[in-house]
């Protein structure tokens, strides 16, 4: 079975999405930066590597691994300097090792205004840009790539139902983080998530199938 190396596996999605995985039997590397960390990973049930995105990133980390995940994130209270550090430097590091060891998908969690920054919420429009230019530079890769872009991150419960319509009313375009690492486990093990680029919400279809609809309405 594939293994899956998870980058930001000590954040709040990465954890949920460890602890699926786990569950799931899925062989997975959770890469976090101390060893503190490598216990709670190791308690869930996974491999853990110690590196730090704001560092080279070593090819031990990605030996061995099938498929990645890009997971990490700067916070909501680092400055913009960290942002490009981790959202869009962080990331490019990683989709070059991935490249570089020829993995089969690169799963990056994404934003919802990734794809139009100029448009987004002003607020966090330098952490749109970011990864906005991350999803571009997995895209001109070569590597095969699943984009997530869900909306609001929330820390409600999993609901395991989505949609990937994006809501008019601003308020609905919200999404578990929950239900976002239920999603990555859903297009980790499944081959027609990759070389999609998805939007997330809070919905009323089972993310199986929403993920089928989404497929099969870019098909026409």
């Amino acid at each position: 079975m594939d293994k899956t190396l998870v980058i930001g596996a000590n954040g709040q999605i990465g954890k949920q999405l460890i602890g699926l995985m786990a569950l799931a039997k899925m062989p997975v590397r959770a890469m976090i930066r101390n060893q503190e960390q490598a216990q709670i990973m190791e308690k869930l049930g996974a491999e853990t590597y110690l590196a730090d995105l704001e560092q080279p990133l070593p090819d031990e980390a990605f030996a061995d691994c099938d498929k990645v995940v890009f997971t990490a994130g700067s916070g909501g209270k680092t400055g913009p300097d960290k942002t490009i550090l981790i959202d869009l430097w962080g990331a490019v590091k990683a989709i070059d090792m991935a490249h570089k060891h020829k993995v089969k998908q690169f799963v990056m969690i994404s934003s919802r205004d990734a794809g139009d920054p100029e448009n987004g919420t002003p607020a966090i429009k330098h952490y749109n840009i970011c990864k906005h230019f991350a999803d571009k530079h997995l895209l001109e890769s070569g590597v095969p790539y699943t984009i997530m872009r869900p909306g609001r991150l929330t820390d409600d419960a999993a609901t395991g139902r989505i949609t990937t319509q994006r809501p008019l009313n601003k308020d609905e375009q919200i999404i578990s983080r929950a239900d976002v690492a239920a999603c990555i486990v859903q297009c980790l093990d499944h081959s027609e998530a990759i070389n999609q680029i998805d939007e997330l919400y809070q919905g009323d279809m089972p993310i199986a199938e929403a993920f089928i609809k989404a497929v099969r309405g870019r098909l026409g």
